[in-house]
This record gives structure tokens, C-alpha cells and sequence, in this order.
């Protein structure tokens, strides 16, 4: 009795299929008909249009195959062409399987996008769409705003940096009052202001759907982000709003934070690079003593003062684990505050110091808290001149912290003693799975005893010394 082939079954086939590369997907493809049948279609549910990609002949031969397509603008020159803008539009309307579009950094412009539009009407089974750097200017996003009031399958819009202005935003916004199925909206770097902030917050107050709102990079002032603050008191499926890089100040800050109170859906919230001072930090500092699902908060250009009403929160805030406060000023005050308040917090799981100059009797009230605070996992202190004398401190509390595993201190002032102190916390630690000293002038000795305790070390499973002066001479 004949014993049959592994190979010559399907099934493994396609476990095999599902494990390999495109080009080794290519050459099985070519052995037989069955194996044609068998790696033709995992062959296919990802593709990339390129200059060394497949032709658009053999993509609309597969194209019932196809869940994932890229078209990079080299290919067909960034898509100027209104016959190709056509073709791909007709691909999309015709394919039942095609999850998710790629057109980044494709030169669209109205008509293009206008082409697409009309197949979003019409198609069921896209649910991704990423047009980032795509030139679809206001009129382009007013014809995809149509297409959203039609589609019922489309999740996830990227429309970054396009140029929509604020009559775009506008018509996105009448949009998203009818759409019930878009979840994620990327509008980052379209040069929205004034009334097409307004629009999104009415929006807001009525769309029951979406969860991710990215509004980064606009021209957002204090009297757009009141009436989006007005928005999110009465939203209730917002889970991330980004604001990072706008105008929004103190007045604008204070709005929020008051939103905040009241908001029991916003998870993660970016207010980095507004101009938030004493009046905006006292704001958040009492929405966070009250505010119970905010659990990530990125804050960037605040000070001692703000940074010390952002301590006194973290002593009575229970959901808060992640607080990015990197590229900051927040002194000495700031610093020693943090420090008291990590003494007691105990659900922050992520801390970002990076780019703080935090002084040496600074690190040393951070490591004082490391030996008591049980909660924190990931700790970033890159880039503030810490030396020698202050990791002897932060070594001692790895020797005494059992929570963290994440530490880095790229980009300081760390020699020979630095890396000698964290040898011996290494031969003690057994948390600590990721320890980052690019940057710094640990040298060849530092790095041979570095090597020593990672004979001891059982834990650390990452460990970077880029840029140390690391030379056998």
C-alpha cells in the first residue's frame, strides 16, 4: 500500500503556505497545478503595486484574492493618470474580498478622489482606507464625506496631512452625523481651524460610533477646543482624542479638563505642545482626582508649578497608568513632587521624564520611590544629564524594585562608575527586562562589566549600549 506525501495534502499545503515568504510563495507556485491552488491564494492576500510588484494585469487576475492592496506612487506616478485612477476604483468595485486600501502619497487630487468616492457608495466589503498625503484638498473630502453617509462597512479613514481646511472638516462632520459604522478618523495636519473644529464637536454630540479621533497639527485655539470640550460631555463612545501641536492654551486646557468630569468614556487624551500654565495644570490636576477611565495623558511645555498639581492628583487617581511628560521644563519642584506622588500612587504603569533636566538631588527622590512604589513597569529618564552619582542611586533601588521592567536612560552622562553600579543592581534584579545606556560614556570597561552580570542575570532580555565609546584599544 502506497503511503501518500505529505505534501501531496492540502491542508499541510496551506499550513506550509501560511509560514512562507513571498518569493519562496512564487516558486511553489510554479511546481504544480494542485500547488498552484494551494499558495496562489496566500500568495495574493497582500499586495503591493510597485515599480517591483506583480502588474496590474496579474493583480486583476487574482484580484477576487486580494484583502490587502498598496499602491505606491512610483508605480503609475502617483496616480495622475484618470485612467488608472478608474482602474483601481473598478478594482474595488468589483471585489468582494478587498479589506483594506492603501493610496498614501498619491497624488489623487479632486477627481481621483471623487472616482473613489463614487465606488465607496456602491462597495461592502473595505472596512481600512488610508489616503494620507494624497492632495484631496476641502472638495475631494466633501465627496468622501457623501460616500460616508452612504458605506456601512468602512472602520478605520486616514486623510492626514490632505489639506481639507475647515469646509472639509465641515462636510466630514455632517457625515459622521448620519454614518454608524467608521470608528477610526485620522484629520492630523489639515489645517482645520475655527468652524471646522466647531462642526466635528456638534458631530460628536450626536455619532454613537466612532472611538478614535486624531485632530493633531491643526490651527485649534481656546474657542474650538471649548466646543469640543462641550462635545465630549455629552459623548459617549470617544475613547482617544489626539490635540497634540494646536494653539489650545490655558482657557482651552480648563475646558477640557472640565469635560473630564463629566466624560466617562475618554481613555487617552494628547494635549502636548499646547501653552498649558498654572490656571490649565489646576484644571486637569482636579478633573484627575475625579475622573475615573482616563488612563493615558501625553502633556508637553509645563513647568514646576504644573508638574507639582499633577503630583497631587497622582495620589488620589486610581486609573491613570500612563503619563508622558517628555520634552518638558518641570524643575526641581516638579521633579520632587512626582517623586512624593509615585510614593503613593499606585496604578501608574508607564512614566516619561525624557528631556526634563532633572537635577541630582531630583533623580535621587525618584529613586527613593522606585524602593517603594509597587506599580510602575516602565520608567523613561533619557536625555537629562544624569551622571555617575545619581545612577549609584537609582542602582541601589533596582536592588530593591520589584516591578519594573523597562528603564531608559539614553542620551546622558553615564561613565565607568555608572555602569560598575548597575553591574552589581543587574546580579540582584530579577525584573528588569529591558535596559537602554545608548548615548552615554560607559566605554570598553563599563561594557565588560555590564557583561559580567549578565552571567548572573537571568531576566534582562534587552540591553543597549549604541554610542558608548565601546573600542578595544
Amino acid at each position: 500500500m502506497s503511503q501518500t506525501c505529505p505534501l501531496d495534502l492540502p491542508e499541510i499545503r496551506s499550513i506550509i503556505a501560511s509560514n512562507l515568504g513571498l518569493n519562496d510563495l512564487t516558486s511553489c507556485v510554479r511546481v504544480s497545478q494542485d500547488w498552484r491552488d494551494s499558495f496562489t491564494p496566500p500568495l495574493y492576500k497582500s499586495v503591493v503595486l510597485s515599480k517591483h510588484g506583480p502588474s496590474m494585469e496579474t493583480v486583476e487576475r487574482n484580484k477576487h484574492l486580494i484583502k490587502t492592496l498598496k499602491v505606491e506612487g512610483s508605480k503609475y506616478g502617483n496616480l495622475s493618470s484618470t485612467s488608472v485612477q478608474n482602474n483601481i476604483a473598478s478594482s474595488i468595485l468589483t471585489n468582494s474580498t478587498l479589506a483594506a486600501l492603501d493610496l498614501s502619497e498619491n497624488s489623487l487630487g479632486k477627481y481621483g478622489t471623487q472616482v473613489l468616492a463614487e465606488a465607496l457608495k456602491i462597495n461592502s466589503t473595505l472596512t481600512t482606507l488610508n489616503l494620507w498625503y494624497s492632495l484631496i484638498n476641502d472638495n475631494g473630502a466633501q465627496a468622501l464625506a457623501e460616500a460616508l453617509k452612504i458605506n456601512s462597512t468602512l472602520t478605520t479613514l486616514n486623510l492626514r496631512l490632505n489639506q481639507i481646511g475647515s469646509n472639509g472638516a465641515q462636510a466630514l462632520s455632517e457625515a459622521l452625523k448620519t454614518n454608524s459604522t467608521l470608528t477610526t478618523l485620522n484629520l492630523s495636519s489639515n489645517q482645520i481651524s475655527d468652524y471646522g473644529s466647531q462642526t466635528l464637536a456638534e458631530a460628536l454630540k450626536i455619532n454613537s460610533t466612532l472611538t478614535t479621533l486624531d485632530l493633531s497639527n491643526n490651527a485649534i485655539g481656546d474657542n474650538e477646543a471649548l466646543a469640543l470640550a462641550e462635545g465630549l460631555k455629552i459623548n459617549s463612545t470617544l475613547t482617544t482624542l489626539d490635540l497634540a501641536n494646536n494653539s489650545i492654551g490655558d482657557n482651552g486646557v480648563h475646558a477640557l479638563a472640565e469635560a473630564l468630569k463629566v466624560n466617562s468614556t475618554l481613555t487617552t487624551l494628547n494635549l502636548c505642545y499646547s501653552s498649558i500654565n498654572d490656571k490649565g495644570a489646576q484644571a486637569l490636576s482636579d478633573a484627575l482626582k475625579i475622573n475615573s477611565t482616563l488612563t493615558t495623558l501625553h502633556l508637553s511645555r509645563i513647568g514646576d508649578n504644573e508638574a507639582q498639581a499633577l503630583a497631587e492628583a497622582l495620589k488620589i487617581n486610581s486609573t491613570l497608568t500612563t503619563l508622558i511628560l517628555r520634552h518638558n521644563r518641570i524643575g526641581s519642584n516638579g521633579a520632587l513632587a512626582l517623586a512624593e506622588g509615585l510614593k503613593i500612587n499606585s496604578t501608574l504603569t508607564t512614566l516619561d521624564l525624557a528631556d526634563n533636566s532633572i537635577g541630582d538631588n531630583e533623580i535621587l527622590a525618584l529613586a527613593e520611590a522606585l524602593k517603594i512604589n509597587s506599580t510602575l513597569t516602565t520608567l523613561d529618564l533619557s536625555d537629562n544629564s544624569i551622571g555617575d552619582n545619581e545612577i549609584l542611586a537609582l542602582a541601589e533601588a533596582l536592588k530593591i524594585n520589584s516591578t519594573l521592567v523597562t528603564l531608559s536612560l539614553d542620551s546622558n552622562r553615564i561613565g565607568y562608575d555608572g555602569a560598575l553600579a548597575l553591574t552589581e543592581a543587574l546580579k540582584v534584579n530579577s525584573t528588569l527586562t529591558t535596559l537602554s545606556l545608548s548615548n552615554n560614556r560607559i566605554g570598553y570597561d563599563g561594557a565588560v562589566a555590564l557583561t559580567e552580570a549578565l552571567k548572573v542575570n537571568s531576566t534582562l532580555t534587552t540591553l543597549n549600549l549604541d554610542s558608548n565609546r565601546i573600542r578595544y584599544d
